[in-house]
């Protein structure tokens, strides 16, 4: 019989037990808490937050591996009485080219466990039937324990789960397959969430390469069905007749591929994807390839010569390369917005100037010919946004390569424009008092330079909707670094709204930095950057929030008004909501300024869902805010006993605003908003 431990865990079990040797010479200290030598002894946990597993040891009697497991929560209690425990798999990595020259490592599974032992100290033992065990391959025990109750039938256990790698005697694993790590995933999926709805029950990518192994078909092995879901060149069904169409993770990533693929010290084999392109992998994402018919591709039978022609600096190049020139592009220019009211005409003046990448003014007559689109958005009241979608001053300034010069002007190098609505402005300190303005704009691009628009504004790169409207498609310009811009009637100091809510580097963690907003026909698109930056942090870095996305997405809505919940507190709620992406609000939230309620008022929540649009109901502000996860109806009953108003008229609405007693006796955090005072 062999019985080879983890030689870490040997150290450290030997240390303590010198340790324990050395205090009970000659003192008189306390007696301790009883247990067994190497493990933590006294009362085993009451309560469980967090459950923390670690594989002490893996024996052998043959082919077949016994593991000891140690379960504790987050106070290193021993954990006694799991109920719902199981090694999912026993998978062994079969190495790159052992199945077939060109062929990539994969996983294959050789056993399962649901039957234990409790040893009553936190410790459990697993003894596995394995079939095929080859030793001289890692082996990988995939460990779950469900969210359960304990044997006690009171304690509740949170759901956790362990990937752990060895060697086939049971020491550290000498290699494995490390591509993607699971803080990766938890960038955009929820952490302690089920990481799919296609499978409620797993939480961790390690667990679902693990399972999708070499057993399967190539579509459900996870080389290939990884990059199928997140993409959406071809969609799927599965046997619960529930389709994949990756149509919300492309919008997401944008077909990136180092928005998974981050290279890291910790990830040994973080370039595989690179060094090891095989026919199964690629199949996920170019589709309409028939290697064995050579259709779409030269024939080939097997992947043995894959990496002949696709090197891995060529294949990081290709996939990577458009990005990074994009990113290039971007950064050769940027904007300084600046915005003064005339106290006479009350019109506010907008002055943008382009700057290079070192900060040094541009002239704009010297690029506009290049300049796609510069969109200048005024409204009022940045924490109560007053003018509305549709009352909002809004200009095209610059529309590929062409100046509007009924209406703005270049002065100096400047783009200059002064606005045309009624601003409606407010006394000298109120909210409405502050006309803000978020200017986006975008540069005609081909070929990974910026180029003079009349060479892409074609027929042939024009899209055309029903009406026959057209506009240049968004292949042929880049969006560029927005900036946002406030003014005051009276000259004091701006009223701004809070970012210390949402950061945007949490939208950019999903989304990337270069992530392109609203770009299309509407929009320049807009690059949310350090420009849009009015405060910063506790380490003086610039803090960009979201909150010049408010002067389109108002109060009243968007233009959809009520319809789509398009106010900004609602928006960004129902659409991560319904993509079922977003399950925790510390993924998006850094945290929770309740006090900015106190600045709002009634918020569109209901409209004819068709033009012209019109509102149909308004709702109070935290009512609206928590219902667009919610629900209104589910929440309408409890929220009208405490003074808030869903779907009534503005002016009910706006009266009531301020009387919602929700506070009293809610305390949300990001971590807990559910939590109450009492």
């Amino acid at each position: 019989m062999m019985n080879k431990k983890n030689s870490k865990l040997a150290l450290m079990l030997v240390a303590s037990a010198v340790s324990v040797a050395l205090t009970g010479c000659g003192s008189d200290g306390d007696d301790g808490k009883d247990g067994i030598p190497g493990l933590p002894g006294g009362e085993p946990a009451e309560a469980i937050q967090q459950l923390k597993l670690e594989v002490l040891s893996v024996t052998y009697e043959g082919d077949n591996p016994t593991l000891k497991v140690f379960a504790t929560n987050e106070d290193d209690e021993a954990v006694v009485g799991l109920s719902a425990f199981e090694v999912k798999k026993v998978a062994q990595l079969i190495p790159a080219g052992a199945t077939g020259a060109g062929n990539s490592a994969v996983w294959e599974s050789i056993g399962s466990q649901k039957e234990f032992i409790d040893n009553k100290n936190g410790s459990y033992s697993f003894t596995i039937e394995t079939d095929g065990f080859n030793s001289e391959l890692t082996q990988r025990y995939n460990i779950i324990a469900q969210n359960a109750m304990l044997l006690d039938g009171v304690t509740e256990v949170p759901h956790t789960e362990l990937s752990q790698d060895f060697d086939g005697e049971g020491y550290d694993a000498k290699y494995t397959k490390n591509i993607v790590s699971h803080d990766t995933c938890a960038n955009c999926h929820a952490e302690g969430e089920p990481i799919t709805t296609r499978h409620s029950s797993y939480f961790t990518q390690e667990t679902c390469a693990t399972c999708h192994s070499t057993n399967l078909s190539t579509e459900s092995q996870w080389k290939h069905l990884i990059h199928n879901i997140h993409n959406s060149n071809k969609s799927f069904t599965d046997k619960n007749d529930k389709e994949y169409t990756g149509v919300t993770a492309e919008a997401l990533i944008q077909n990136n591929c180092q928005s998974c693929h981050v290279e890291s010290e910790e990830l040994a084999e973080s370039g595989n994807w690179t060094r090891i392109p095989t026919m199964e992998t690629c199949t996920s994402c170019h589709t309409g390839i028939d290697f064995e018919a050579g259709q779409g591709h030269s024939q080939q039978s097997d992947n043995s010569n894959c990496i002949a022609c696709h090197n891995a600096s060529w294949t990081e190049e290709i996939h990577t390369g458009d990005f990074v020139e994009k990113k290039a592009l971007m950064d050769q220019y940027g904007i300084n917005v600046d915005s003064a009211i005339d106290p006479t005409t009350q019109n506010a003046t907008i002055s943008i100037q382009v700057v290079d990448s070192n900060g040094e003014n541009v002239d704009l007559n010297t690029i506009s010919a290049m300049v796609q689109r510069i969109e200048i958005i005024t409204n009022v009241g940045p924490n109560n946004v007053t003018l509305g979608y549709y009352g909002k001053d809004s200009i095209n300034a610059i529309m590929n390569g062409v100046v509007d010069d009924t209406k703005a002007t270049i002065e100096d190098g400047k783009l200059v424009y002064t606005t045309s609505a009624d601003l409606k402005l407010g006394t000298a300190g109120s909210d409405d008092e502050t006309a803000f303005s978020f200017v986006g704009w975008s540069m005609c691009s081909e070929n990974s330079e910026f180029v003079d628009c009349s060479k892409v504004v074609i027929d042939e790169n024009m899209d055309t909707n029903d009406n026959g409207e057209k506009w240049l498609n968004d292949n042929f310009y880049t969006a560029m670094k927005a900036d946002l811009a406030f003014a005051t009637l009276s000259g004091s100091a701006a009223s701004m709204r809070h970012v210390d809510s949402v950061n945007f580097t949490a939208c950019a963690s999903c989304h990337t930095p270069e992530f392109e907003i609203h770009k299309g026909k509407q929009h320049a698109g807009f690059v949310m950057s350090e420009q849009l930056s009015h405060t910063t942090d506790v380490n003086d870095m610039p803090i960009v929030g979201v909150d010049a996305c408010a002067a389109c997405h108002t109060p009243d809505g968007s233009y959809a008004v009520g319809f789509n919940q398009g106010a900004l507190e609602m928006k960004l709620h129902s659409v991560h909501g319904e993509q079922g992406i977003i399950k925790d609000c510390a993924q998006c939230h850094n945290d929770f300024n309740l006090d900015a309620f106190k600045l709002k008022g009634a918020l569109a929540t209901a409209g004819n869902g068709e033009y012209p649009f019109v509102n149909e109901g308004y709702t109070t502000p935290i009512t609206a805010t928590c219902a667009s996860c919610h629900g209104f109806d589910e929440i309408k009953a409890h929220a009208e006993g405490q003074g808030g108003l869903v779907n009534g008229s503005y002016e009910d609405a706006n009266a009531s605003a301020q009387l919602e007693f929700c506070m009293g006796c809610h305390a949300p955090t990001i971590f807990d908003h559910t939590a109450m005072k009492m």
